[in-house]
């Protein structure tokens, strides 16, 4: 696939192609290492249409999860850091949005980018923790970008809860096992005339349903 990897990278608009092909490599790396997927849905996505995508962030195996769970093109806006891993890195940094967490510059660059990939029609994809927190934790606080961007481009945030990724590959080294990776996407949050004064109620409602999620599997 790697020919037309690097030619689906060269023009922004070939993202979508790029991003076929991202979806193939995903489900065969998950796949590969023994990972069967079960998503269930509250709501389909829609065809053509953008949204914020927002997950709990638990493992490595979320980006190959979050690829297979979702059909539209969504861009990633995550940690500068992985564009160090080779060749998978190579493309991260060309198509994802990177953000250096320790500069102000930087997440306000964010904000610019998201917003320009959005007007090409395409989704966003954060994961509002910021990061993994730490094992112990089930699910941390989220942090306010990805609303702000929902909010400000009037689009639906899709709340999704990853169940086993932090059991099947966890930081913790020889950690893990093959097996299902539970999916879940919930209803969508529709912010048609919502403004930022809304942004904190409906951060903790989603961080309240994934949450709510999160016990259920582990019951």
């Amino acid at each position: 696939m790697l020919p037309f990897l690097l030619l689906s990278i060269l023009k922004e608009e070939w993202y979508p192609y790029f991003f076929v092909m991202a979806r193939i490599w995903a489900k065969g790396i998950l796949l590969g290492m023994g990972f069967y997927t079960k998503i269930e849905r509250d709501q389909e996505l829609e065809k053509g249409k953008s949204y914020m995508l927002v997950a709990n962030h638990t493992s490595m195996t979320d980006i190959m999860l979050m690829l297979s769970v979702a059909q539209n093109p969504f861009v990633f806006v995550g940690k500068k850091e992985l564009s160090k891993i080779p060749l998978f890195g190579f493309f991260y940094k060309r198509t994802c949005i990177l953000v250096d967490r320790s500069s102000q510059k930087s997440r306000m660059e964010v904000f610019a980018r998201a917003q320009k990939r959005l007007n090409q029609g395409l989704s966003i994809c954060i994961f509002p923790e910021g990061g993994v927190p730490d094992e112990a934790i089930m699910l941390d606080e989220f942090k306010d970008g990805a609303f702000k961007l929902a909010i400000e481009h009037q689009i639906p945030i899709v709340p999704i809860t990853f169940a086993d990724n932090k059991t099947r590959m966890s930081y913790t080294f020889l950690s893990g096992s093959p097996g299902i990776m539970r999916a879940k996407v919930h209803k969508f949050f529709d912010t048609k005339g919502k403004t930022l004064e809304d942004k904190k109620v409906i951060k903790e409602e989603i961080h309240s349903i994934i949450l709510k999620q999160l016990e259920d599997y582990s019951k």
